[in-house]
This record gives C-alpha cells, sequence and structure tokens, in this order.
C-alpha cells in the first residue's frame, strides 16, 4: 500500500522522512544522516561477519576475524545522478584499509551490486583529489572484472532481506 505523497506538504513530507531515519536508528540499520554509507557497512558487516569500528577509526569501517581492515562505501544511483563516485577516500597513500567494499543502491536504496576490491586495485585506479586532500574511486561495472575482485551481491542482498 503507497502512501499518496502528492497530497503532503513539504513540511510533512521532511517530518516523514526525520521519522524513518529516527525509526532505522533505533533498529540500528544507521547510524548517522549518512543514510546510505550507512546501509553499506550494515549490510556488509552482517554479510561477511565484520566487526564494526568506531568513527574515530580512520580508513577502516571494520575488520574482519582475521584482521583483515575493511572501508565500507556506498553509492546510490538515481534518475537525475548516475554518478559511481564513492566518498572521499583520505589517507590513501598509508594504506588505511585491505579491502575496499563498494556497494552500489538504486533509488530505493535497493542493493544493485556489491563487491570486494584489494587495496592494490584501490590505489591504482583511484585518482587524486588534492584540493580535499583525499583520492576519488569509481566504482563503474569494469571492476568487477579486475583480478583479486570478489561479487559479493548476493550475501550483500541476503543481508539486506534478513535485516
Amino acid at each position: 500500500m503507497a502512501l499518496k505523497l502528492s497530497s503532503k506538504t513539504n513540511s510533512q513530507l521532511l517530518a516523514l522522512i526525520a521519522d524513518c531515519q529516527n525509526e532505522l536508528r533505533s533498529r540500528d540499520v544507521i547510524q548517522s544522516a549518512n543514510i546510505v554509507g550507512d546501509l553499506a557497512e550494515t549490510y556488509v558487516c552482517s554479510a561477511l561477519g565484520l566487526k564494526r569500528q568506531g568513527k574515530s577509526a580512520k580508513g577502516v569501517d571494520a575488520v574482519g576475524p582475521d584482521g583483515t581492515r575493511y572501508e565500507i562505501k556506498g553509492r546510490r544511483l538515481t534518475p537525475w545522478n548516475k554518478s559511481r563516485q564513492l566518498s572521499a577516500l583520505r589517507g590513501l597513500d598509508q594504506k588505511p584499509f585491505d579491502v575496499l567494499a563498494g556497494v552500489l543502491f538504486d533509488e530505493r536504496f535497493q542493493v544493485q551490486r556489491a563487491a570486494l576490491i584489494p587495496y592494490q586495485v584501490v590505489r591504482k585506479r583511484a585518482g587524486p583529489m588534492p584540493r580535499v586532500n583525499a583520492h576519488r574511486f569509481l566504482l563503474k561495472d569494469i571492476v568487477w572484472d579486475m583480478p583479486g575482485v570478489i561479487d559479493i551481491t548476493d550475501n550483500v542482498r541476503k543481508a539486506e532481506q534478513a535485516l
């Protein structure tokens, strides 16, 4: 049953967004206002059995049982913004992570694709962004065909459905 949103005022729609965020936070699905990033972290950690790190751990969002350090990034693709650029990767030269977990969502926040990308692949393909002292990485479809990259789409979708 779809809500009839067209009859709502702007204030009512914004209140609905806030209520949804608050409910997702109470369920420990999100932790901040960055819904896409939080969803990616929640789903990947659940799918792979990773331990989420605190906000103070720079460049590392989670750690695996074997000590592997994961940076987790998500991107929401919409009809008005199809960019595959993930959020800034800081301190890339210091190798803050071993694996980048990248998740692409559709406009309704449903998992489209997810991959584990070795640091070496990220380092080779990441472009510098000197103005913000970081690197950018585009999660294009070609990445899934690169050596060492592991498609985890099915696992992440299962985690998405289970939560």
